[in-house]
């Protein structure tokens, strides 16, 4: 979006055309994150299904929003009452000048840009439930905002006629979901993990499977398996899918193997993902005797209440004329609570009900928040992708979620309070009173990343008013630029936007939102790390209320908090994984921060399974993206140093510690393989072919030939070493062919040799005149046989000085090479026109070839090689709303740690956990007057730039005994240090101190030093107590 209201659909044509993918296929670059969680088959089930939404104030608009960014048929929406002032609250496609106007009619053409597949009309009707045919061309039917009696009969007409039903609603700070998929729905896929493989180490007469290695093999009960390449129970090779039964976490049961025959060795499972039939019942029925999923385990009896609450809310809009209750209005509510004690009484089961809740059901009936929207538009748009695709099993059949610990008890709500004033954000006062409005608008907040969750973190904070009074301001950062992936899911986004600063856009985009957050936004383009602190210097962290990290990667997310405890400032942290969520709050002095837990370390494979004996595609994209690296960025890099830094040779190399590799590259590149045309890169390529897939495997088969045995007597080549074959170069396999014509380009790259007039017919050309010499395996070449033994090649002599300076002296002086220079390719795997991720497919499966393991196509090695991760914009949607809703209760200045809440969600499940934070961690120590209680993480001991001797006297009146100070790697002062040492520092300055033994300056622009100290209390006994910081300015 470049202009003040948004690209309307001007534009869009052309962008579809721009966007289009090659053969009618779907568009891997801008789909890609989302394939990678739900996967092309589903994808193309829901290109052919056609969507209606019904009711576009913010919840349905938020659904319309998610719906077109996964890719549908057609999205068609309804909803012809006029736009009011109140649906800004949440509506965000809507402008103040909208209001008045039919609100589908304003809202289509916004809705029709996120997407060029995925053409948005109006729905032609003044009246959905007078001829319920017309709902006959859909696949789906969305209901929001829409009267219960209409639902009833929308609902009961589509489940007779096989069209799918979801029905959702937000109430201010409660929420519904209903889904109807009808009779005998296929699930194809529940949970939406990959499925679990493994090498089989036994297979005994009972039919007990024992996996390889004491490998747990991660199935349960119930699941099936598969398998292939067995040896001596060859007919469960390839046969129909068994139902295992879990033995243990390394042994699982088939059954009956008795007409099979003995194992001999050998053979992989592979778990088959089996279909779930699941029955739902209409609308109708399910109202009377619900079945209600969990959303928090906490509020274990109120999902059974809210369902009473929300039929309370219908009926009395019923009796008048389609209104909600007043806001905070104790009329209206006692006669809520009324129709919901009679409701009560007329389940199969009677409902125990909290007073309270009801009434405060009936106090937010005309609430609309934007953070509800977000959670509930993210649950209900996942659940239409679900009912079209099979993918993910559907919440069934409904859902109840509230946040009523967001509500203020610091500033007061009343009927008065409470009253519409006719603005924007009417949707928000209803719910927690003006006072609490004009707070949230003079907060100061920092956004960390512009991306997914940025995007939506804006739309949230433009929408709830935050930051737009008189003291209020927004800063937002992201070094990053928008690619043509991020539109699939990052919806501030447009195509004409893509190569732009993603935060310049995403300001400017909510600001054409909320017009009132003009000049309350500053537009960063830095990277919070320890290389900007001069940018995010103290100043900056102590002007915050709060920080908010929409970050995508570990070590940032860290950083920031560490910023963040170090100036005790509130932290709103979340992430997504494809359908996996989670919110975390971080509460200066009351929680642990976000570096107190860690994630598993990534996975790694043994350097002797990548080099020699893989058994997983795995193994082989991860061998790949070495040999990528190792041919087209390494070499151009240390061939760089030597023409630039002078006495390379002499110096830089000696203590790398490897001459004789770096030596033989150089030669390599710059004498005997240096390329003077394309032609010669194509040879180079070709000779990398023979190398790595011929010769290579050859002397691997001569030094463990196929029937060598291990010394215990058993085949060496049995359980995870797979014997391989060399493979005979064929230019009319496409892979052969694509290995030599992508390294071809690349070397070419590297040399700065054109390669774009390149023709098909001048590599068949080059390739026909190759001589290919045999290969003779060298008897000298030892190879690693397993990672548990040492390595024959790991201590090598480097050659002797001899050998070396021959190889120097083939070497032209770099002086002879002014102006020459390699360019060293930088991996990037969202541009398919650079030959990347093509030279990594093809040389993984080449090698997948030589093992014969299963190949793996372009799309899986681009997210394996590229460490993609996964992602949806239905899971980023319903995370945001969950931040937000904690982001009311910093506003609100709450200190309770149980109001807080830290949430995990997993919507394939779909899954909901909330939890209280983690307190921080506290410590004790006897100080003069007695215990004192100290916060291990928040707490700090904070001196003035008193003398060493002064810092001492100090901590000995607190009763603690220092032995001990240090800054970075400066040990300041030890109390085993001689009398002549402490003589010349206890006088001395602790900033002069810290100078003299570091012998650096302490730079102008830092404000203070931290000491780390070892010190005993009262007891003699050291003690663990918080760090120093000494301030040396204000």
């Amino acid at each position: 979006m470049t202009d003040s209201k948004m690209q309307i659909d001007g534009g869009t044509a052309a962008a579809a055309e721009q966007l289009r993918g090659a053969n009618g296929e779907i568009d891997e670059s801008l789909y890609s994150r989302q394939l990678y969680v739900l996967g092309h088959e589903a994808m193309k089930r829901m290109g052919s299904s056609n969507v209606l939404i019904v009711g576009l104030r913010g919840l349905g608009v938020e659904i319309a929003k998610n719906v077109a960014l996964a890719g549908v048929k057609s999205l068609t929406l309804y909803d012809p009452r006029p736009a009011a002032i109140a649906d800004l609250s949440s509506q965000f496609f809507l402008h103040p000048d909208d209001v008045g106007l039919p609100r589908a009619k304003v809202t289509v053409p916004r809705v029709s840009e996120l997407n060029p597949y995925v053409p948005v009309a109006v729905h032609p009707s003044e009246n959905l439930s007078s001829d319920l045919s017309q709902l006959d061309e859909y696949q789906v039917v969305v209901l929001t905002d829409t009267p219960l009696k209409d639902q009833l009969a929308i609902s009961d007409y589509c489940h007779n006629h096989g069209i799918y039903v979801v029905i959702t609603d937000t109430f201010g700070l409660f929420g519904t979901v209903f889904t109807d998929f009808g009779k005998n729905f296929t699930c194809g896929d529940p949970n939406g993990e990959n499925p679990f493989n493994g090498i089989v180490a036994g297979i005994d007469s009972e039919g007990l499977v024992s996996a390889l290695d004491e490998t747990r093999h991660g199935l349960e009960d119930g699941d099936f398996v598969t398998f292939s390449e067995i040896e001596g129970m060859e007919g469960l090779n390839d046969a129909a899918p068994r139902k295992v039964t879990v033995k243990g976490p390394y042994t699982f049961s088939i059954g009956d193997v008795s007409e099979l025959g003995q194992y001999k060795r050998g053979g992989l499972y592979t778990q088959v993902k089996m279909p779930k039939i699941i029955d739902f019942e209409p609308l109708s029925v399910q109202i009377k005797n619900p079945e209600l999923m969990m959303s928090d385990f906490a509020k274990f009896d109120r999902p059974a209440q809210l369902h009473v609450g929300f039929q309370a809310l219908h009926a009395f809009a019923d009796q008048h004329k389609g209104e909600f209750p007043r806001p905070y209005n104790d009329t209206d509510a006692t006669e809520v609570l009324k129709l919901a004690k009679n409701l009560a009484e007329q389940g199969p089961e009677k409902v125990e009900l909290d007073e309270k809740i009801i009434k405060e059901l009936s106090y937010q009936a005309q609430g609309d928040l934007s953070p509800m929207a977000a959670f509930f538009g993210g649950l209900a748009a996942q659940e239409v992708l679900k009912s079209v695709s099979g993918k993910f099993h559907p919440i069934k059949q409904w859902l109840y979620f509230d946040s009523l610990e967001s509500l203020p008890s610091t500033f007061k709500r009343s009927e008065e309070l409470c009253k519409p004033l006719g603005t924007r954000y009417d949707g928000q006062l209803v719910v927690f009173g003006k006072d609490f409005q004009d707070s949230l608008a003079n907060m100061k907040q920092f956004l960390v990343g512009t991306g997914a969750i940025g995007c939506e973190m804006l739309k949230n904070w433009a929408m709830i008013g935050l930051a737009t009074g008189p003291q209020g301001k927004i800063t937002v950062t992201d070094p990053d630029q928008i690619e043509r992936s991020n539109l699939n899911r990052q919806f501030l986004f447009r195509p004409n936007d893509v190569g732009q600063l993603k935060s310049e856009c995403a300001a400017r985009a909510v600001q054409a939102m909320n017009p009132e957050l003009q000049g309350k936004i500053v537009v960063l383009k830095d990277r919070v790390g320890s290389d900007t602190e001069h940018v995010f210097d103290e100043q900056f962290w102590n002007g915050l209320d709060a920080v908010t990290n929409a970050l995508d990667n570990v070590d940032a997310r860290t950083y920031v908090d560490r910023r963040c405890v170090f100036f005790r400032k509130p932290l709103l942290d979340s992430g997504t994984l494809g359908t996996k969520a989670n919110s975390q709050v971080v509460l200066p002095m009351i929680t642990e921060s976000y570096s107190s837990s860690q994630d598993p370390p990534e996975q790694s494979f043994p350097m002797c399974t990548l080099r020699s004996f893989p058994n997983r595609i795995e193994h082989t994209i991860a061998w790949a993206k070495d040999l990528f690296h190792t041919y087209f960025a390494g070499p151009p890099e240390v061939v760089n140093l030597y023409l630039t830094q002078p006495n390379y040779l002499g110096a830089a190399l000696k203590q790398s510690g490897n001459e004789k590799q770096t030596l033989e590259t150089l030669r390599d590149f710059l004498v005997t393989e240096k390329p003077l045309t394309f032609d010669d890169c194509i040879v180079w390529a070709r000779d990398q072919f023979e190398k790595q897939y011929n010769n290579a495997i050859q002397q691997l088969l001569y030094n463990f030939p196929k029937d060598s045995k291990t010394s215990s007597g058993q085949p060496f080549w049995s359980g995870p070493k797979r014997a391989p074959d060399p493979l005979k170069f064929d230019p009319s396999n496409p892979t052969h062919f694509t290995f030599v014509e992508a390294g071809a380009r690349l070397h070419a790259f590297n040399y700065n040799i054109n390669s774009k007039g390149a023709t098909k017919d001048q590599f068949l050309k080059v390739l026909d005149n190759m001589i290919i010499p045999d290969f003779k395996p060298d008897p000298g070449v030892k190879i690693q046989a397993d990672d548990k033994e040492p390595d024959p090649n790991a201590n090598q002599p480097a050659g002797d000085n001899d050998e070396l300076q021959r190889i120097a002296d083939t070497l032209p002086p770099p002086k002879s090479l002014a102006g020459f220079k390699l360019e060293p390719v930088e991996f990037e795997k969202d541009d398919d026109t650079n030959f990347h991720i093509d030279f990594i497919t093809a040389a993984s499966n080449l090698r997948a070839e030589n093992y014969k393991i299963a190949a793996a196509d372009r799309h899986k090695t681009k997210f394996i090689a590229g460490k993609i991760i996964p992602a949806i914009a239905t899971t980023t949607a319903l995370v945001t709303g969950l931040v937000v809703l904690e982001l009311f209760k910093l506003v609100d200045g709450k200190t309770d740690i149980e109001q807080y809440k830290n949430g995990f969600v997993n919507i394939a499940l779909p899954f909901f956990g909330f939890s209280e934070p983690i307190a921080s961690p506290k410590g004790k120590y006897l100080g003069r007057t007695g215990e004192i209680t100290v916060d291990k993480l928040w707490d700090r001991f904070e001196v003035t730039n008193v003398t060493l001797q002064e810092f001492l006297d100090d901590f000995e009146r607190k009763g603690l005994n220092i032995t001990m100070v240090s800054s970075g790697v400066s040990l300041l002062y030890a109390s085993f240090y001689p009398p002549s040492k402490l003589r010349d520092r206890l006088p001395l300055k602790l900033s002069d101190l810290v100078e003299t033994i570091s012998k650096k300056k302490i730079p102008s622009h830092q404000k203070n030093v931290i000491f780390e100290i070892t010190a005993e209390d009262q007891t003699e006994e050291d003690v663990e107590i918080p760090y120093v910081m000494l301030k040396l300015r204000d």
